[in-house]
């Protein structure tokens, strides 16, 4: 009998902790994140693609409705991409795009798989600062614009208490790269494979 009631008072403890290990959806949250970026320019003929880095962090809102999340969310990242077309205009020319920072503002909804997993999809508003130089003979002009689109993604959330990892895909669209108000008759598409890591208050 005094081995049960010492059980009894040991689970009575212990059940605290464990409610206190368990996931959350809901709350505010911050998180960085680290991953591949993969710029695609389309000049209408032909079209070049480049990898690089992605690093930035974000934040949000998460509500848990019975075994559905929705939140909003917002981000900021860098990327080291870089990617240009030759013979753009007249033969020997060459317009470069230098990715820079990205804004994403946007929304997201998901479905609890068991306790510690969901799984969800995004969309929102994208907004890219890119950096465009234009070279022809021994002329080198460089300017920068901000380009507005639309991003759709997906992926998958691993909560342990207060913290989660995340792995998600992102597809983001530009369309047509103005060059000083010009357009350029490039388009600009991006694919991005992130890992986040966070903290859910």
């Amino acid at each position: 009998m005094k081995k049960i009631a010492i059980a009894l008072v040991a689970f009575g403890f212990a059940t605290p902790a464990l409610a206190q290990d368990e996931p959350k959806f809901t709350g505010p949250w911050v998180a960085a994140e680290a991953g591949w970026d993969d710029v695609v320019l389309n000049d209408g003929g032909t079209s070049g693609a480049k990898s690089g880095l992605l690093y930035g962090g974000a934040l949000g809102y998460d509500h848990e409705i019975g075994g559905a999340v929705v939140g909003v969310e917002a981000e900021l990242t860098g990327s080291t991409v870089k990617d240009g077309v030759n013979d753009l205009f007249v033969t020997g020319d060459r317009f470069e795009l230098r990715a820079g920072r990205d804004i994403y503002v946007g929304g997201r909804i998901g479905a609890k798989v068991g306790k510690s997993v969901l799984l969800y999809g995004k969309a929102g508003y994208t907004n890219a600062r890119i950096t465009g130089v234009y070279t022809s003979g021994a002329t080198t002009v460089t300017d920068g614009t901000n380009e507005g689109g639309y991003r759709l993604g997906a992926g998958a959330e691993y909560g342990m208490g207060h913290m989660f990892a995340r792995v998600e895909y992102r597809y983001s669209d530009y369309g047509d790269v103005k060059f000083q108000g010009i357009s350029s008759g490039v388009s600009a598409v991006r694919h991005q494979i992130a890992v986040i890591g966070g903290f859910r208050f």
